[in-house]
């Protein structure tokens, strides 16, 4: 297998673009697409079916494309179990909910609001604001105002480390949780030691992790990479997985073709993935759902479902 990798862009024209390119002039054989959700349907369109598509990020559940096979966490997996736990060991009752504005931050927070309502809680406010803008003034002095116990912010990238540099400035770490299922070791490292208390995430995957296949995984990346790589995290982890997903679907299908292998996805086993407890998991299925509390610059599982 040879891998080429393709920078998507910051937006679902520049992806669209990538897609198109890949498949008429690099003449790709599969997309493995590690992309934002307002990304994932120009890219299928793009390809047009001409070759399968895997998406492996967490996303927010809404049904993709038919052309489109995923592979990461929905969000109703991620925030049930995690709400559900803080409202019942942090007396978490009153939840305010922020992040970008476009359609895996809303539509993952439309549903967190019938989860926070199920589990008696409720919604204080919420706030949006465009890809790029780190004013975030307005959304903190609502947060301060309403008194809530609980914020969960769904922020892209680097837009994720800036709030939550200043959600710490503004005074709100010591007592009010974060938490979210958009963090992971990267944001970490992106942030001071003393920006890190109150933190909880949700995830399927964690470098600290302890179980075979992590152990595995982990044995293999740093071996490759020496012992100062990138940090392992769940996005990553995601398109490694994909890479041996892909490769089980064209195994078990006998073919390149897209139709092919959307109809033994789902019943297909692949070789390896750093996630859960089965050594061959099936293509597509799911994976124990984490909880961790971060310590300092390090994720401590305070439970698992």
């Amino acid at each position: 297998m040879e891998l080429v990798v393709i920078d998507a862009g910051a937006s679902s024209v520049s992806a669209a673009r990538a897609a198109a390119e890949a498949v008429d002039e690099l003449v790709v054989d599969g997309l493995i697409g590690m992309l934002p959700s307002y990304a994932r349907d120009p890219v299928a369109a793009a390809a047009r079916g001409r070759v399968p598509f895997l998406y492996t990020p967490q996303f927010e559940g809404l049904s993709p494309s038919s052309d489109v096979m995923t592979t990461g966490e929905t969000a109703p997996e991620l925030l049930a179990p995690a709400i559900q736990w803080l409202s019942e060991h942090k007396r978490a009752r009153r939840f305010f909910l922020c992040g970008n504005d476009y359609i895996w931050p809303r539509s993952s927070l439309e549903i967190a609001k019938r989860l926070i309502a199920r589990y008696g809680g409720t919604v204080t406010g919420e706030h949006y604001v465009p890809v790029g803008v780190h004013d975030f003034d307005a959304m903190l002095d609502r947060i301060k105002a309403t008194r809530s116990d609980v914020v969960l912010p769904v922020f892209l990238g680097f837009d994720c480390i800036a709030f939550n540099r200043a959600f710490c400035a503004a005074g709100l770490s010591r007592h009010v949780l974060r938490f979210s299922s958009a963090f992971d070791e990267t944001i970490v490292y992106g942030l001071d030691n003393s920006e890190t208390e109150n933190v909880y995430v949700a995830s399927s995957y964690f470098a600290s992790l302890r179980s075979r296949n992590n152990g595995a995984f982990l044995e293999r990346y740093y071996t490759a990479y020496g012992d100062h790589p990138p940090p392992p995290n769940g996005y990553g982890e995601s398109c490694y997985e994909g890479i041996h997903a892909l490769a089980a679907l064209i195994e078990r299908a006998e073919s390149f073709d897209a139709r092919d292998l959307r109809r033994v996805f789902g019943r297909t086993l692949q070789g390896r993935t750093a996630r859960g407890n089965e050594e061959r998991p099936v293509v597509g299925g799911r994976h124990p759902i984490h909880l961790a509390e971060l310590d300092g610059y390090d994720f401590s599982v305070v439970a698992s479902r």
